[in-house]
């Protein structure tokens, strides 16, 4: 005997189908639902494809001396990957080989950030990056004095290979 209010869950009881529930939306509806009441919510990490003026108008934004040393670094991470795609990823400039983010730079009130896009690329620098204040995703510098070549040179190397096995 059922209580006042409960549903008999016997044998004879209707079973509901998984996801009958007619407000319950599958994964490309929900995408597609998004993507319609939000345009760009979800796709805040992909790289633009008029990337290399976002980037421009990024910088242009940027007072002195920031903007003159993030200038510098662009042309060095460009230097060192001429092959890279410039694109805004997360708000703020980023590189991208083979579909994947290696490297970009960020500029802050007090400093400017180095993002390797990978916590683990810090690590297996060491000493090399000891002289700066690191967190698990950002290496910042001044703003006045870009990142020696060398260094970015290794930074990219290390997050090549972690991204691409090369």
């Amino acid at each position: 005997m059922c209580r006042p209010g409960r549903q008999d869950s016997g044998p004879n009881r209707p079973v509901s189908a998984p996801h009958s529930n007619p407000r319950r939306l599958d994964r490309s509806q929900l995408g597609q639902l998004y993507r319609q009441r939000w345009p760009g919510l979800l796709a805040p990490a992909r790289l633009s494809p008029v990337s290399t003026q976002e980037v421009d108008r990024y910088l242009a934004s940027l007072d002195e001396p920031k903007r003159s040393t993030l200038e510098a670094l662009r042309q060095a991470i460009l230097e060192i990957i001429p092959k890279a795609e410039q694109g805004i990823s997360y708000g703020v400039p980023a590189f991208r080989l083979e579909g994947k983010v290696v490297a970009g730079f960020a500029a802050f009130r007090n400093h400017l950030s180095y993002l390797p896009h990978s916590g683990s690329v810090f690590p297996e620098l060491g000493d090399e990056i000891a002289q700066y204040k690191t967190s698990s995703g950002a290496l910042q510098f001044p703003v006045d004095r870009s990142l020696p070549k060398v260094l970015v040179k290794k930074l990219i190397a290390v997050r090549k290979r972690q991204a691409l096995g090369r």
